[in-house]
């Protein structure tokens, strides 16, 4: 068994900005993509559902962390539009849906 340390890239996007001129806050952002990241860390990710069906490459924890941050983040005017996943310093996946 081996661990793994990811470098988590969140876009987001809208149509229009808050009262403020932001999309989202770059303080909410970072505390869902941690809590995300959480529920993965310092566990064996084989037994952790969907990875007990499903294998974990990095593709595939990409897509759980863009709908995981989706299910945490979207609202009526801000969206997660794609999270790119760093293995190292040059590779990396990149996941977005269409919607």
């Amino acid at each position: 068994m081996h661990g793994h340390n990811w470098k988590v890239e969140v876009e987001v996007q809208a149509d229009s900005l808050d009262k403020l001129g932001m999309v989202l806050d770059f303080k909410i952002i970072r505390q869902a993509a941690r809590k995300v990241g959480d529920e993965l860390d310092h566990q064996y990710i084989n037994e952790i559902p969907p990875f007990d069906q499903l294998n974990p490459t990095a593709e595939n924890i990409a897509a759980y962390f863009f709908r995981r941050l989706a299910e945490e983040l979207n609202d009526t005017r801000a969206r997660v539009h794609a999270v790119t996943l760093w293995e190292t310093e040059r590779a990396c996946v990149r996941y977005t849906e269409e919607t």
